[in-house]
């Protein structure tokens, strides 16, 4: 790999991560539209996006053996209801006043995959992701203490997140095809949903003029570029630089939430989430020092060899 094509891969890794980081920018633009009709039209329009992209692309074949494995048919239907539930939960907290609380369930997100990684694969830990998943179990204490109720929509967008990246693991297909296939299952249900809003006269689509169609249209553009970028970025760089690429996102909606939005801040919520981070440096610092002893003995082997 030459360090052009690293560069290049760094690039798109980072563009992607930054733009999911401003999404928080977007879906207000859509106000007064509820969260429901924003994700059906999401889906719909990332329909569109993504079969032509499929066309274009040359991946109807690759399309086609999809829809012909009936596992692989089952995971990605499985992948559909977890994502609608995730782009569900985003834009409620977002339109809510809740994107420190976003920003949260992406910054947990890592520590949940690993988690499940545990209760479902079976997998286990080492001493020190133990230390970083109790450490982020204290910060959820704290931030329930201070919120007064479990911080919902930042589990919910963690569990959603964290399932629907272990139901793709398990179907190992391209993110082009997969999510073409995820959109075009979700596609009658939010079809059915935005006619059924028009018939009774609560659809806010169509009703702000051009401007605001362009920008109902334009959910399928921010949900295929980012995907792409980060595909790119995939089979440039190595999975340790996008594990570490993937923190702008929330990094990014924090500040947003701060500055941007405002959003109230007080001690212990300031605990909680320094706790997290704690939490996602040690694991941090574990997988890359784990990596690198890895490489080490592969390198001994080699040499020994």
């Amino acid at each position: 790999m030459t360090s052009r094509n690293a560069r290049a891969g760094f690039v798109m890794g980072a563009s992607a991560y930054a733009l999911w980081g401003v999404f928080p920018l977007y879906f207000p633009l859509l106000d007064p539209a509820g969260p429901f009709e924003i994700l059906a039209h999401r889906v719909l329009w990332s329909t569109v996006v993504m079969v032509a992209l499929v066309v274009v692309l040359r991946r109807t074949a690759a399309v086609r053996a999809v829809l012909a494995s009936r596992r692989t048919f089952a995971l990605l239907a499985v992948a559909s209801l977890t994502i609608s539930v995730n782009w569900a939960t985003f834009i409620y907290g977002v339109n809510s006043g809740h994107v420190l609380e976003t920003s949260l369930g992406y910054f947990v997100n890592p520590l949940v995959t690993v988690l499940m990684g545990v209760l479902v694969l079976g997998e286990r830990l080492r001493p020190a992701q133990w230390g970083a998943l109790a450490l982020a179990g204290v910060a959820v204490v704290v931030l329930t203490v201070d919120y007064g109720r479990l911080p919902f929509v930042a589990i919910l967008l963690a569990l959603s997140f964290g399932t629907y990246g272990l139901v793709k693991k398990k179907a190992d297909v391209g993110a082009v095809e997969s999510l073409a296939v995820e959109t075009v299952l979700l596609a009658p249900i939010a079809g059915a949903y935005v006619v059924w809003l028009g018939v009774t006269g609560a659809a806010v689509f169509g009703t702000g003029g051009p401007g605001q169609v362009v920008l109902f249209a334009g959910l399928g553009l921010i949900t295929a570029i980012p995907l792409l970028l980060f595909g790119g970025a995939a089979t440039r760089v190595p999975m340790v630089v996008l594990g570490l690429l993937q923190y702008l996102a929330p990094i990014l909606q924090f500040v947003l939430g701060l500055v941007w939005f405002g959003e109230d801040m007080p001690a212990t919520r300031w605990i909680g989430f320094v706790l997290v981070w704690l939490a996602l440096a040690v694991f941090t610092a574990e997988m890359v020092s784990h990596r690198r002893r890895q490489a080490r003995l592969t390198a001994g082997a080699t040499t020994a060899s």
